[in-house]
């Protein structure tokens, strides 16, 4: 993905990078320089947690696990549902 750079210096960050990255509006980057490179990052929010998310398949609320998550099967999934009522 490319995006350009306006006379003021901004960027806009491609909108496939900020859905993945949970980027919205408001939030704060770090920003510095790795061999030649700029990095940015998303600063002040818990990694830990679980976001509620628009899939990009159904268009639908889906929840995203934290990175690091154990991945659990549909079965799992299944099994855990039929115990509620």
């Amino acid at each position: 993905m490319n995006t350009t750079v306006s006379t003021k210096g901004q960027i806009v960050i491609p909108r496939g990078v900020r859905q993945k990255l949970g980027i919205r509006s408001g939030d704060k980057l770090s920003a510095r320089v790795v061999q030649g490179s700029i990095v940015l990052r998303p600063e002040g929010r818990p990694k830990n947690k679980a976001r509620i998310v628009v899939s990009p398949f159904s268009g639908l609320p889906a929840i995203e696990p934290p990175e690091g998550a154990p991945e659990i099967s549909t079965e799992q999934v299944r099994a855990m549902l039929a115990d509620f009522p």
